[in-house]
């Protein structure tokens, strides 16, 4: 990529961004919309509660589930399950 093409890609990124944060403008908010009723809002442990430790315990819920139920390990490979050992075999050396 050369030069001007880099800095059209990095201007264009930059208006787009720009255009966003304009349009998504928070100052819309300060007026309330018909009907609209807001509860309390969240004290800091129900905040940390509800999108910190929720989505952990989740997240290990469904490992578990994961790791208890896998049925990887109940295939065997039959090619090298099947072989016989001898523990105490001896090799004979000829001279």
């Amino acid at each position: 990529m050369d030069k001007n093409n880099a800095l059209r890609a990095g201007a264009l990124a930059a208006g787009t961004t720009l255009m966003m944060l304009l349009m998504s403008s928070p100052a819309l908010a300060l007026t309330r919309d018909d009907g609209d009723d807001p509860g309390k809002g969240l004290s800091v442990i129900e905040t940390l509660g509800l999108y910190v430790f929720a989505p952990l315990v989740l997240f290990a819920v469904i490992a578990g589930l994961v790791m208890l139920l896998d049925k990887s390990r109940a295939r065997k490979d039959t090619t090298s399950s099947n072989i016989d050992i001898k523990p105490d075999a001896q090799a004979q050396v000829r001279a």
